[in-house]
């Protein structure tokens, strides 16, 4: 992509799950609406787990109750499989134990879904722009750990080199 071109920075790529075909497509538009989002829709974690092995992507976000595998287990299959892809359970479903073990198994953001739908995308939003910064983040400082450690290889081999062309000789005179 060109975009560093423009000074403009990358969409973020989106995953996002739900079995109800009409708040998937309604969750795809606001997200892409609200601007810096490039959303692929998936209606079952079998759709998911296809995209996720086609392309990397940004951040997951998943709803938690579907038919063959709910977002708890989706989330554990990520973690297994993707471990560090953000991932936000988007959910209806407000009980404090999928909570916990939304948080214990990994998710960056727990979101119960309510109220009007510009508040609660605009929120989601955010959460996303949060998640995908750090991810970004997290994966320069890695980039970075290795080109240092590769310097530090180069360096200890330099070092090495100039131990040996310092080392006394023996003379033949000294023979």
């Amino acid at each position: 992509s060109r975009s560093w071109l423009l000074n403009m920075p990358e969409k973020i790529s989106i995953p996002y799950v739900h079995d109800e075909p009409d708040l998937l497509e309604i969750g795809r538009q606001f997200l892409e609406i609200l601007g810096d989002f490039t959303v692929s829709t998936a209606g079952s974690v079998a759709g998911a787990r296809d995209m996720l092995s086609r392309k990397p992507f940004d951040v997951i976000v998943s709803d938690y109750q579907m038919p063959e595998m709910n977002g708890i287990e989706f989330l554990k299959y990520v973690r297994q499989e993707y471990p560090d892809i953000p991932f936000i359970l988007f959910t209806g479903r407000g009980r404090e134990e999928i909570v916990i073990e939304a948080i214990n198994n990994g998710a960056e953001f727990y979101l119960q879904k309510g109220g009007g739908p510009l508040p609660q995308f605009t929120e989601l939003a955010q959460k996303i722009r949060a998640a995908a910064d750090k991810y970004h983040a997290i994966r320069a400082f890695r980039r970075q750990t290795l080109v240092l450690e590769e310097r530090v290889k180069e360096l200890a081999c330099l070092y090495n080199l100039t131990e040996i062309i310092n080392t006394p000789c023996i003379s033949l005179d000294e023979m």
